[in-house]
């Protein structure tokens, strides 16, 4: 369970038991609006509201009927293993229910809950009631091998197995010297099976440098041998550490994806503190970056403890292991930092990716047009938020970059797709530019960058009208803030006459009112005046409007900037239908049923 829950509560009786909740957990507190008083954030519908938290993967505490939880997540229910925690609990507080993520750590926190609450957990999972533990899920620190073995083992148990634990006993089970069933743990590379299952310690912490653009297989095998040469396991590694000037190095940042550990990171001075302890100190390295060592001294920060593998080496790769006397779980150094850069469609929220949703939901920090994230309602209650107007955009791009540049999970909101007309061009812009010409720190340059799609204005009219895009289309921005003028007068005449269906971007503004006129006029010399246009404006919003036009009757006065404009090509055509007017652009299909086309 990686995000922090939120308990929701839907009526004031609750409220004592469910701010009780939220202050033990650290959590948010959401109450019905005009129903709940004293909460970190209302809201209105309570299924939709649950729908966007589950759909994000927050945990849900819901103070409320279990019956409310169970219809606001229904729908969205695929696949158990991925999941997150959906837990109710009686305004009473007198029986803690987790309903969904038993894979994900709802029994756990519903003890938890239970505990503080002087309450009762109902878990209902067989492999609890039987044994009192769930074998999927070990404690923090310890990475079970073979999961895909477990459902077998606890079948086997609810016959009648007994069960024999070999090593440390982490769950606090009894166990039988001749149990079928097997619980080893183990720091060494150990095989589970069928009817054993195995649990490693993660004690190790692996240091790691190289050279500039080392191979990734070059710094794997490394890894590899020095993992077998000592006999460690590799879910016995609880994270990866390097110096930060490494934090862009695909062979370092592959290492720690293949072995699912943290990748953390330090400057040149926290590494410089553990010299004392290194067995390889080197004036040379300190000559180069400012420490004696790297990967002895990234390993020796990150456990707390002592080396067991000095430093080995390739010709372009250095490997070190430390141990800590415990189980690592909380992680020193920082992130290399990440940002999403995320389009989260025209609004509504079932209109936004899952995986939009996670990157807001993981995110440290928002960075964005203040609409844009007020937009994304319970997903941005309580995160850091940086708002930033219209008209800074390249602010705003340059500060989030910095933020995750400091090691922070940022989220740079975009509406519609971040990568059509929006933020993502000129991230990669800046971070293609030197750092002296108004480019970003080489700390921002070495951060993690993900994009996700969003549905796009175009895509969202276009599903509004019909099918308007069902043959070649283009978009054109008219907005020459950015663009030179004759550049767009030019790329419409092209459009034009390649008579494709055309979007338009920014139609007009407040002072920018020509260019539209003049982009109906040149379109009416290659195209009937009779053809359809579509005016969208406030897509997936409360305030939608969708109107109809012939191109020769388009007048400016009725655009704004939150208007997209579809002007269909010579093809397309404007029909009603039952649910009124419908705009499509036939592909052709009817000419290949008469035999036309090959």
């Amino acid at each position: 369970m990686a995000l922090t829950p939120v308990v929701l509560c839907l009526s004031q009786s609750g409220y004592k038991t469910a701010r009780r909740i939220a202050d033990v957990l650290g959590a948010q507190l959401h109450g019905r609006e005009d129903r709940v008083e004293g909460v970190d954030a209302t809201f209105e519908n309570a299924l939709d509201y649950i729908r966007v938290l589950f759909g994000a993967g927050t945990p849900i505490i819901g103070v409320c009927a279990a019956g409310i939880l169970v219809r606001g997540v229904a729908p969205m229910l695929v696949d158990k293993l991925k999941e997150p925690p959906v837990i109710a609990v009686p305004d009473d507080g007198s029986t803690i229910i987790p309903l969904l993520g038993g894979h994900r750590g709802a029994n756990r926190l519903a003890q938890q809950i239970a505990v503080e609450l002087n309450s009762n957990a109902a878990i209902t999972t067989a492999g609890d009631i039987a044994m009192g533990v769930a074998l999927d899920e070990p404690p923090i620190g310890y990475k079970l091998q073979n999961f895909k073995d477990a459902k077998s083992v606890m079948a086997t148990l609810l016959s009648g197995a007994q069960i024999s634990v070999l090593g440390d006993n982490i769950f606090e089970i009894e166990s039988f010297p001749e149990g079928k069933i097997k619980l080893a743990v183990s720091e060494s590379p150990l095989v589970g099976d069928e009817m054993t299952l195995v649990y490693h310690p993660q004690k190790y912490a692996l240091g790691l440098g190289c050279a500039r653009g080392c191979s990734i297989e070059e710094m794997w095998s490394l890894v590899s041998k020095c993992l077998l040469d000592s006999n460690i396991a590799e879910g016995s590694i609880s994270c990866i550490g390097s110096l930060d000037l490494k934090g862009d190095e695909p062979a370092i940042i592959e290492t720690a994806l293949r072995l699912g550990v943290p990748f953390r990171v330090f400057n040149a001075s926290e590494l410089e503190a553990m010299t004392p302890k290194l067995a390889n100190p080197s004036s040379i390295v300190f000559s180069e970056v400012g420490c004696h060592g790297v990967s002895e001294a990234a390993a020796l920060a990150l456990s707390n403890g002592e080396l067991v593998l000095e430093k080995k080496k390739t010709l372009n790769a250095t490997c070190a292991i430390a141990k800590s006397s415990n189980v690592i779980t909380k992680f020193k150094g920082r992130s290399r930092g990440k940002l999403s850069i995320v389009g989260i469609g025209p609004g509504q929220h079932s209109w936004r990716t899952p995986e939009a949703s996670a990157l807001v939901s993981e995110a440290d920090e928002l960075v964005g047009y203040g609409l844009y994230i007020d937009i994304l309602g319970p997903l941005a209650v309580g995160k850091d938020r940086s708002d930033f107007p219209l008209g800074g955009e390249e602010a705003r791009c340059r500060y989030a970059l910095e933020q995750a540049g400091k090691g922070k999970n940022v989220a740079l909101i975009c509406s519609g797709d971040a990568g059509i007309y929006a933020m993502g061009a000129l991230v990669f812009e800046l971070l293609d530019r030197d750092e002296n010409d108004m480019g970003v720190s080489q700390a921002a340059k070495r951060i993690e960058v993900q994009c996700t799609p969003g549905v796009s204005a175009l895509q969202a009219a276009a599903a509004r009208a019909g099918a308007p895009l069902g043959h070649d289309f283009c978009t054109i921005s008219l907005s020459d803030l950015l663009t030179p003028r004759e550049d767009i007068i030019r790329r419409l005449h092209a459009a034009a006459e390649g008579d494709f269906v055309i979007a338009f971007y920014n139609p007009v503004s407040k002072t920018r009112r020509t260019l539209l006129a003049e982009a109906r006029e040149i379109l009416l010399k290659h195209r009937p005046k009779d053809t359809p246009v579509m005016l969208a404006s406030s897509l997936g919003r409360p305030e939608e409007e969708v109107q109809y036009r012939r191109l020769d009757e388009l007048e400016v006065d009725e655009v704004d900037m939150l208007t997209v404009v579809l002007v269909g090509s010579s093809n397309s055509r404007l029909t009603n239908l039952g649910e009124g007017p419908r705009m499509f652009t036939p592909r052709g299909y009817a000419r290949k049923i008469d035999g036309d086309l090959s």
